[in-house]
């Protein structure tokens, strides 16, 4: 008898460490999908197209997958790239006060603080709303430009597709221009403000982000990837 036997034994049965026999095989595992809100376990089904699968405790959508999606979701990202092109160097505000008129693009509001104390400032805003929105961007047409027109998944497809998936939370575009409506509110009563083409490039980047992550389903994606390498 071992010294993990001896213990279970004394010890009474609420505080018992010896572990309760696992509800389901290696194998069933693999056909387990959790729900990315709540981590309820659900039997993995197919899908057809149009169809959308919920969790059964909190709702939260599972899969949901549609037709030429990836094909949709590429055209999106190409144009967010495009957006943001445009809206790093086309002027974004125009400030007039007694006669004087200062313009200023995405990219001069960036370098700004890039002198002094401020430094580290430059390199946090620059990541958060150009570097890595577009290098999610770029990852996912990596991922499914290939798949898209019938080919089997680019090299290294899965790690890119997570890099994707992580970076979401930390591509704050969305923040910025929110921060961008709050100062202008503030400023306009000081000056007289013109909103520059590179402004409306942005909002016009923000709405089409939402639109590209409303069509993407992961788990479709990871399913996707795993049949066309095998």
């Amino acid at each position: 008898m071992s010294l993990a036997d001896v213990v279970a034994e004394e010890l009474p049965p609420e505080i018992n460490p010896v572990l309760p026999p696992p509800a389901f095989t290696a194998e069933q595992a693999e056909h387990l999908i959790a729900c990315p809100l709540c981590d309820t376990l659900h039997e993995e089904r197919e899908i057809a197209e149009g169809e959308t699968a919920r969790c059964a405790r909190c709702h939260e959508v599972l899969e949901s997958p549609r037709r030429s999606a990836m094909t949709r979701i590429i055209m999106l990202a190409l144009s967010a790239l495009v957006l943001m092109v445009a809206a790093m160097f086309f002027p974004f505000l125009e400030l007039s006060v007694a006669g004087r008129v200062q313009r200023s693009s995405l990219l001069d509001t960036i370098l700004a603080f890039s002198s002094g104390m401020t430094a580290p400032l430059t390199i946090a805003m620059a990541s958060l709303i150009v570097i890595l929105p577009s290098i999610r961007f770029l990852s996912l047409v990596y991922v499914l430009a290939p798949m898209a027109f019938g080919h089997r998944p680019a090299r290294h497809a899965e790690f890119f597709f997570r890099l994707a998936d992580h970076l979401r939370p930390w591509a704050m575009a969305e923040v910025f221009i929110v921060g961008v409506a709050v100062a202008l509110v503030k400023v306009a009563g000081l000056a007289h403000l013109s909103i520059g083409p590179a402004f409306w490039a942005f909002v016009a980047l923000v709405l089409v982000t939402v639109l590209k992550d409303n069509f993407m389903c992961r788990v479709t994606v990871w399913k996707t990837l795993e049949s066309r390498r095998s």
